[in-house]
């Protein structure tokens, strides 16, 4: 840090010309700006100006020195151009993985748009049921249901799904209340039942009647887990 500073005091000295003009432009004392310009000629075993009481001359070894450093402040306004480009318009790759029917039925079309509205990004989209690791595949975002474990990533909630166990009314009218443990009433009923649990309010009563198509395959609800990525 201390050498940067020093290599800005001289390159501001050269640019403005004198002493007093460049300490007025970094905001500090004549005398600090004097000061770091002695500790860098110090530093680097050479005499880069020539002071007199009315002007400062570059020395052969100044004026090779400050031509470098004139690269190097201009790759720094590069730089500091290029994030503020990058924080202004979304640009550059963006990979994406999500559950594979909620992404290709919500995540997909919204991709879509986006990209419509910043063609400079490009976004990859990997859908899959399996769980990923984000950082070691490379993954900037992950769309998934439940609940984010210990971890130093960052969740949003996006939306809540339920899903029902339904059945005919004479069905239920001869079953127990069903519930979702492995070889209960609904196992045994040949209702597929998925991981999960059934939260505290247990399971919720649906509508009344239901279509009888609708009664050949039943989901446990998972208490409505959230969509996290």
């Amino acid at each position: 840090m201390q050498r940067w500073d020093r290599i800005e005091a001289f390159v501001e000295v050269v640019r403005l010309g004198t002493f007093s003009a460049a300490a007025r432009h970094l905001k500090v004392s004549t005398s600090h700006i004097s000061r770091l310009v002695s500790q860098l000629e110090n530093q680097l075993g050479v005499q880069l100006l020539y002071r007199t009481t009315r002007q400062i001359q570059l020395t052969d070894a100044g004026a090779l020195y400050v031509e470098h450093c004139r690269y190097l402040f201009e790759g720094l306004r590069n730089a500091e151009q290029a994030i503020s480009e990058l924080q202004a318009s979304p640009q550059g790759l963006l990979k994406l993985t999500s559950a594979t029917t909620f992404g290709e039925r919500y995540i997909a079309p919204l991709v879509n748009d986006f990209q419509r509205l910043h063609p400079q990004l490009e976004v990859h989209m990997h859908f899959t049921n399996r769980p990923v690791e984000l950082i070691e595949e490379g993954y900037d975002i992950a769309i998934r249901m439940g609940v984010l474990k210990d971890s130093s990533l960052i969740a949003r909630r996006l939306c809540e799904r339920r899903e029902y166990v339904v059945g005919s009314s004479a069905y239920f009218r001869q079953a127990p209340r069903p519930h979702g443990a492995v070889g209960g009433p609904l196992q045994r009923a040949g209702v597929r039942v998925r991981r999960g649990h059934i939260g505290s309010q247990g399971i919720e009563p649906g509508p009344a009647e239901v279509p009888r198509h609708a009664a050949k395959q039943a989901f446990l609800d998972l208490d409505a887990p959230q969509l996290h990525f």
